[in-house]
């Protein structure tokens, strides 16, 4: 079955398996009425086909990206998503890379895993944008290789403060769904 991008599915999907209505605590603190556990979707063998598929989408308005990648937890089964449709005939050498949560105490001691070459121009990409704080650290990271940053796509945006973030960082983003999308309303974005 040719999954493909299909935005409908993948909301579909999202309200089913990945959105929790409560009360649940955040990565930046706050406390939300809902969760949207992202990896329920992306971990999943449709879920992963749409996301790729749709993370495509949106690369293929940026064919100067060379390398995709993100902080590890929440990017990585987007990241490998992508390069599976990308690898299937679309970009071929579109090439991946994770960022950790901070460098390894052994071996090479990286921080970015991945074949990415410094000086490369790359998308950032993630789950769920809240903030922005987790992929502002995959910037960081891949700009500190010297790469740029043409890019930030993430799967869904919950409306938040992330576009703001990414906005004053100078940044370009685009989500392939809002919370919205869902049938939630966001929280109102923190000051």
């Amino acid at each position: 079955m040719d999954v493909g991008w299909d935005r409908d599915r993948l909301i579909g999907l999202l309200r089913r398996d990945a959105l929790k209505v409560g009360t649940f605590t955040l990565a930046s603190g706050r406390s939300s009425h809902y969760y949207v556990d992202g990896r329920r979707v992306t971990l999943s063998a449709e879920g992963a086909a749409l996301v790729g598929s749709g993370m495509l989408e949106l690369l293929d308005e940026v064919p100067e990206v060379a390398a995709v990648g993100g902080l590890t937890m929440g990017a990585d089964p987007i990241v490998g998503a992508a390069l599976a449709v990308a690898g299937s005939g679309r970009r071929p050498d579109l090439r991946g890379f994770l960022v950790r949560k901070e460098a390894k105490g052994h071996g090479t001691g990286n921080l970015v895993e991945g074949p990415l070459e410094p000086g490369s121009t790359v998308a950032i990409l993630d789950d769920v944008a809240t903030t922005g704080g987790s992929s502002l650290k995959a910037v960081e990271a891949a700009r500190a290789m010297g790469c740029r940053v043409a890019r930030v796509i993430v799967m869904l945006d919950r409306l938040e403060g992330a576009a703001d973030a990414f906005a004053d960082a100078g940044l370009e983003f685009r989500a392939l769904l809002t919370i919205r999308d869902l049938g939630v309303e966001p929280l109102p974005p923190s000051s």
